[in-house]
This record gives structure tokens, C-alpha cells and sequence, in this order.
């Protein structure tokens, strides 16, 4: 079974500079999401609350999911304030009760929360897959999206672990 991340996919990112294929992210991520919910595996919505006036302060319009992201029900919520999920929350209760055998990482910010999660979901000894397109960012002042991303899912594939790390498309996730 399978567990599903989706981090920080918000209206607040929708504020600033645009963000790399954002459209093919969401439907890439949604069509996996359908996926993992058919086979009885679980996805769990990564919500950053931001501080009273900014664009993900809970409740606020920025803080709300997209709207054209699929969300059932079931989906678990999970509030986190940091880059890090598992920091101060309780999506490691969530994975313990799951016991998935592996969990599928998609968002924003590839460079910040996307990076953290995949980083802090090995080291809490679960087999990763980061899905290579279905992360996004804006450009940088340094480096384009499409380098960061391409840059970010070299670094993931070649991080020495204990547990499975694996970069791969959506396609090759998808029968």
C-alpha cells in the first residue's frame, strides 16, 4: 500500500512569480492521488500555516488548497508551520498507523518543503518516491525552475541512505 504527500499545494502559491508547469503538476498529481486512493493506499495533504497576515495564515484565501486539486474525504490533513513535515506534527503517527511500503512525495517548493520531505520521510525509515514531475517552483535569482527541479531530482536519486529512494515520472508510476 501506498501512502501520498501532496505538500503545500495552496492558493498562496499562486502569489509571485509563476510557477514551473504548475497545470501539468496538479493533474499529474491528481491522477496519481486516484490511483493510490484505488488501491486502497492513502493520500495526506501537507498544509503550511503562515503567520497572522501572510498568504497562508489558516483560513485565509491563500491557505486554502487549489481548487483544482482532487481531494476526498478520506485524505488526511496534515498542519505543519515548517519546511519539515514531520516537525511538530503528527504525520509520523499517520505513517506509523499506515504502514505503508512506500510513500510518494509530490508539491511546492521543490527547493524548500519538497526537499525537506523527501529528506526527513528516509529518515524516518520509509522507502521514498519522489515523483520527478510532479514538483514545482518559480525561478530563482540564481537558477531557472527547470534547473532546480532537474538539479534537485539528481540529488535525490544519489542520496546515500538506509532505506529505497527512487526518482521516477508519473508515467511510470501509472499502468
Amino acid at each position: 500500500m501506498d501512502a501520498m504527500l501532496v505538500v503545500h499545494m495552496q492558493v498562496g502559491l499562486l502569489s509571485g512569480k509563476p510557477k514551473h508547469d504548475l497545470r501539468g503538476v496538479v493533474d499529474r498529481i491528481n491522477r496519481l492521488a486516484a490511483r493510490v486512493r484505488a488501491q486502497t493506499g492513502k493520500v495526506i495533504l501537507i498544509q503550511h500555516c503562515g503567520g497572522k497576515g501572510d498568504d497562508f495564515e489558516p483560513r485565509a484565501p491563500g491557505w486554502q488548497f487549489l481548487p483544482e486539486l482532487v481531494r476526498e474525504a478520506a485524505d488526511i490533513i496534515v498542519p505543519t508551520t515548517l519546511n519539515d513535515p514531520f516537525a511538530g506534527t503528527d504525520l509520523q503517527a499517520h505513517l506509523k498507523e499506515l504502514q505503508p511500503d512506500r510513500v510518494l512525495i509530490t508539491g511546492w517548493a521543490t527547493d524548500f518543503c519538497v526537499d525537506s520531505t523527501v529528506r526527513s520521510t528516509v529518515a524516518h525509515h520509509y522507502d521514498v518516491v519522489a515523483v520527478a514531475d510532479g514538483h514545482t517552483l518559480s525561478d530563482r535569482p540564481h537558477l531557472d525552475a527547470l534547473s532546480i527541479i532537474r538539479h534537485h531530482n539528481w540529488v535525490w536519486s544519489n542520496l546515500i541512505t538506509r532505506r529505497s529512494i527512487k526518482v521516477a515520472a508519473t508515467d511510470e508510476l501509472l499502468p
